[in-house]
């Protein structure tokens, strides 16, 4: 039994699939199966078992995998610390975010971090929380910061809570700078896909209050909705961090909503069983402290005049 077998065999466990398993680990698919083969010889147990759902694992499986889990872990962490070289940090960081981090914070956070740490290579995956879960889960990702759901099993620290605001373009009928949510309710707005985990949590606000949100159009793209308010008369419920810098020139206004106030909750989740390794822990850091930094510079305002987006 060696360190390529066990890696082999926990992510065909996490994959469920020899095809993900491979390409995961960018192997081809004989090797895996021939490493995996030669665990099972080794062992005496049968780990697998194939049917129509994919690679099944047998009891032997699951417990082999509970047991290799923490093992490579601290495998991938030992590795990472005996990278640095003169205190200097070296390996690979996966991480995940939602779009409306992404847009914002992700390029100056990468490029103090590329700064700090020039020999940490970085993979960031841009997706709606519940992949980002999966993948955190599946151990594709080290860790991702996520709106928090309703139900989660992984590991979850709070990073900070940051307000939605109801932004309005130049066409759309001049309101109050704060609204109740049931004034909000009556509003035809523009809103992510239910799939989303910001209209989900937007749906939740409105049930708990006895309310429907008039949804006129669905856009997963965050930048889009923006374009849409910005040229029509329709309105949208976002987090005020996806919208900064159209309400810095002026180009949309924010609404503050009150009774109730609206505020996601966003958590970084890792896996209770797989420490968080030093480079993607540093990343995550810098990404929670621009977070940060960026929400105490906001203060809820009227911001410059709107412009006029018919000219």
């Amino acid at each position: 039994m060696d360190y390529r077998q066990i890696q082999y065999f926990v992510v065909l466990f996490e994959e469920g699939s020899v095809t993900r398993a491979a390409n995961r680990l960018n192997i081809v698919q004989p090797a895996l199966s021939m490493q995996v083969a030669r665990l099972e010889e080794e062992l005496g147990r049968q780990l697998f078992v194939r049917s129509n759902r994919g690679m099944v694992p047998t009891a032997h499986g699951s417990q082999l995998y509970a047991r290799f889990l923490p093992i490579l872990a601290e495998f991938e962490r030992a590795r990472s610390e005996l990278l640095e070289t003169g205190g200097e940090l070296a390996g690979h960081a996966r991480i995940g975010l939602p779009a409306s981090i992404a847009q914002d914070v992700l390029p100056a956070a990468l490029a103090e971090f590329s700064l700090r740490f020039p020999r940490v290579s970085v993979s960031v995956t841009e997706a709606y929380s519940e992949a980002l879960v999966q993948g955190v889960t599946s151990g594709q990702l080290d860790t991702a910061i996520i709106n928090m759901p309703r139900r989660l099993t992984l590991k979850a620290e709070m990073v900070l809570q940051e307000e939605f605001v109801l932004a309005t373009g130049p066409r759309h009928p001049k309101l109050p700078d704060k609204l109740a949510l049931r004034e909000v309710a009556k509003l035809k707005l523009v809103l992510p896909t239910r799939q989303h985990g910001l209209r989900a949590a937007l749906e939740g606000f409105a049930d708990a209050a006895g309310l429907q949100l008039e949804c006129a159009l669905e856009i997963d793209s965050l930048p889009a909705i923006a374009q849409v308010v910005e040229q029509s008369e329709l309105a949208t419920l976002l987090p005020r961090i996806a919208l900064r810098s159209r309400f810095a020139e002026g180009r949309l206004r924010a609404h503050s909503v009150v009774r109730p106030a609206l505020a996601r909750q966003l958590v970084a989740v890792s896996h209770p069983r797989r420490p968080v390794p030093p480079p993607a822990e540093s990343l995550l850091k810098v990404l929670v402290q621009h977070l940060r930094e960026r929400k105490a510079e906001e203060a809820p305002s009227k911001g410059k005049p709107l412009l006029d987006s018919r000219r």
